[in-house]
Formats: C-alpha cells, structure tokens, sequence
C-alpha cells in the first residue's frame, strides 16, 4: 500500500514544528485534500489540534511502545481514504529513548515508515550558521530522508531569501518556504503543554489565519511531491489477529476533564466488539445506563477540579457502580478523580469520587517523566499476573494511597548502563484497576482483550460472539 506522506521534524522543542505542521495540515485541507494527520511519540494534546484542523482523528506512531510492524500497520490502516499523510515530529529530529538512543524518535519513525523529512528551523538569529545546522542533521543519519528545510521566525522576505541561498548552496536541500513571526496564532500552555483545542474560542479564526500564512509562503505543490517519493508499506504486516470477543458497552469519560485517550485505544476497543458510550463527569448527572465497564482517561481535572467537586450526583454513581463490581480501569487524571480530593498548586482541595481510600496533591515539578515497563504483579481486570505491557508516565501529581489496598503493577524504567528503577502502582479494589501509567493497547493488545473480556463476565454476556 502507497501513500504520500511527509514527516514534519525539528531541529528541537521550541523551534516551531508544531506551528508549522498545524498550517500544512490546514492548508492542504483548504485545498480540498483529505488530510490524515500523525503525531510522533506518547503525545495527547496536539493530536487534538491535528484532528480539529482536519476532520480526521490524529492517531500516535511511538516506535518504542510499538513494534515496528504494527507502526506500519497503524499508518496504512488509518490512512485509507485520504489524499496524504502528514505525521508531526517530537522534540528533535533524532531525540529518543534516554536521550541517548534514535529508538521513538521521529528519526526512528521516519524511518520505519520510509517517510521524507521536512525539517524545520528557527531562523531568529542566525545566518550561515543555519546552513551548518541543516547539513549537520541530513550528515548524522544518511539513512534518514530530509528532503526540505521550512524556516520559522522570518522576519520579512529578504531575510528569508538570505537563509534560502545560504541554506541551498552549501547543503543542496530545498528550501520550500518559511513562516513569518505570528502573535496572532500563539497558544498558551500549562503544565502538561498546550492547553487543549477544546478550550480555544477563536481557533477556527487561528487557524485559518494559519492556512493563509502557510499558503502564501510555502511551496505546497514541492511538498506534496516530496510526499510522493515513499515506499509502498504492508498494510498487515504485525497485525494481531484481532476478533471479536462480544458486545461490552463500555464507558468513556471524555469531555475538558478528561481527553488524555490514544485514538488507536479506542478503535481496538470497538475491534473486539465493545460499544464505547461517551459521558462526561463534569456535566453529566451519572453514568449511563446498562453499561459493562467504564473506562476514565487522563487530563486536567486539577484544572477543572472544582467543577467535578460541584457534580456530587456523578461522583456518588460512580462510586456506587464501581463498589457494585463494575470493572473500571483508569489513568493517571482518572486515578485522580477516583480518590478522595485533589488538592490543586494554590492549596485548594476539592471532593472527588472516593473510591480509593488517597488523596492526589499537585507538585511544582514533574513527579515522573518517561517511558516504562508494567508488569502485572497480581491478575486483574486487564491482565493476568506475569504479563507486560510498554508504556508512558507524565504527571505533576502524586496520589498517597492506604496500604491496605492491593497494587498490581510493577513499573519500571531505565536505560542500558543504567540502573532500572522500580515502583509499585496500579491500584486495586473490587473491579477496579487505577494508575499512573498511559498504556497504549496495541503495545499489547492482550490487555484490550483482557478489559473486554471482564466486561462481558461481569454482565454474563456471552464471548465470542456478538448476541
């Protein structure tokens, strides 16, 4: 299967890719192309601008929780019916696992899905230098394609013509265009990042802004050719055999509370035969009715704590349905909201749906930040003792939970010639299973399977079969 796509890299946070990769998916959409947008690595909050901007759910490739294989599949699957691909690096181009290694980086990425590269640079401040800049990456990896440089920061026409020149004579990659120095399209962030497209009035207004930047200063019909030169990929190659397992209605949280969710998660999900019912736990007034198993997400509810605490309705059915034996698995901000309070940075502290006997407190500095390994120390609703799953932790909080309540996740983390850290999580009573840890399903799809199947027991419906 051959698609065109085109990786959208940095020379590092902060140089602008972003920015950039939201105005080519916007103008190639204002082109009538149907867009299928991609994010490099364990990232939430820009696939939710990618997915605004072209209609179409951005989904992750991350080629360190991910087999190389079910990354090419991922990307085939998902671009079936559009025009082009247009994937979003993370951090820079060759930044990976422990900051020593290409393994998860766009790089890696670029490379397993045999896309071109379009690198973009700040071009604030410098001159000849950007063309050492550029030929320093393309000489790093010769294996790794970059076929374009797109220029941020350019402060008129004739500074960009000066790095254009400089660029194209001592490098002889394509300049296909820059972005000028916009206030009108900045985004605020918050501890996590971005502060989610959700909670953007005039981002239509931005974002066609945007477009028209993009449209008049890059050459579109040169990057849409560059997406071109690719390799055909097997749209099956490291598929798992996935079948229906039976009909599980299952629900999900999602609303500004709640919106931390791999597209991907959810598709697998809905594979195995799940019916996904979406609520909201800051609007709703209970959960809905004859669901099997709930499943809470991460995100802000530190943000939005005091309206969750002025929902008690939700917050008693949610704990009178877990406590009844309702399987319900939950991530990081879903750990949070199933304690007692959370406490914000001001020393605030607001009521929760006390399911679990802690209370989450938010830190000034990140608690835990990285890749992991999950373990299951004792069989649970998503997976049998013994068995591992990759994953991603990233969390300015921290949950103090009573001894008594049983932890069945050991995770760990570390990186070769270093020594691995090890803690418990994954807290567990009754049918719930609650952590810190984001998994991505298809890391191994078992633990899908396994969430699935605790549905369907705890309703009596039947497996293997949708009846």
């Amino acid at each position: 299967m051959k698609i065109p796509r085109i990786v959208i890299a940095g020379t590092n946070s902060g140089c602008g890719k972003t920015t950039v990769a939201m105005g080519i998916m916007a103008a190639l959409a204002a082109r009538g192309l149907k867009v299928q947008p991609y994010k490099v690595g364990p990232d939430y909050i820009d696939p939710m601008f990618h997915t605004f901007i072209t209609g179409r759910a951005s989904r992750n490739l991350d080629s360190w929780m991910l087999p190389h294989g079910t990354v090419q599949y991922l990307l085939a699957k998902n671009s079936a019916g559009a025009d082009i691909a247009v994937i979003e690096g993370v951090m820079g181009l060759y930044d990976g696992y422990g900051g020593t290694t290409q393994t998860g980086s766009t790089a890696d990425v670029s490379k397993i899905t045999g896309s071109p590269v379009v690198l973009v640079i700040d071009g604030a401040a410098i001159s000849l230098s950007a063309a050492a800049l550029v030929k320093g990456f393309a000489d790093f990896n010769p294996e790794i394609r970059i076929k374009g440089v797109i220029i941020n920061n350019i402060f008129g026409e004739a500074h960009y013509q000066l790095l254009k020149e400089i660029i194209t004579e001592h490098t002889g990659i394509a300049v296909l265009g820059y972005l000028r120095k916009l206030k009108e399209i900045s985004i605020a962030g918050r501890h996590l990042g971005l502060v989610t497209s959700a909670e953007i009035a005039d981002l239509k207004e931005r974002t066609a802004l945007l477009s028209r930047e993009i449209q008049a200063t890059v050459d579109l019909e040169l990057l849409i050719k560059l997406s071109g030169e690719t390799a055909g990929i097997d749209s099956q190659i490291g598929a798992a055999a996935i079948e229906k397992i039976g009909a599980a209605r299952i629900a999900v949280a999602r609303d500004k509370a709640f919106c931390f969710y791999y597209q991907d998660n959810l598709d697998l999900l809905e594979a195995l035969g799940a019916e996904l019912e979406f609520f909201s736990p800051l609007h709703d007034s209970g959960l809905p009715e004859n669901i099997d198993g709930l499943y809470m997400g991460g995100g802000y509810p530190e943000v939005w704590a005091e309206t969750l605490q002025a929902n008690p309705a939700m917050r008693r059915d949610v704990k009178n349905r877990i406590q009844n034996g309702l399987p319900a698995y939950a991530e990081c901000g879903g750990l949070m909201y199933l304690g007692e309070s959370i406490t914000s940075g001001e020393g605030r502290e607001f009521e929760m749906a006390d399911v679990l006997p802690g209370k989450s407190r938010m830190k000034t500095a990140l608690k835990r930040f990285g890749y992991v390994t999950v373990t299951a120390t004792a069989d649970n609703i998503l997976a049998p003792k013994g068995l591992a799953i990759l994953a991603h932790e990233y969390h300015y909080s921290e949950i103090e939970v009573a001894g008594e309540v049983t932890r069945c996740f050991a995770v760990s983390k570390g990186r070769t010639g270093t020594e691995l850290k090890t803690w418990e999580c994954g807290y567990q009573t009754a049918n719930l299973l609650a952590g810190y840890p984001h998994l991505h399903f298809w890391a191994n799809p078992e633990f899908a399977r396994g969430f699935v199947k605790s549905c369907l027991q705890h309703s009596g419906k039947k497996q293997g079969g949708l009846s």
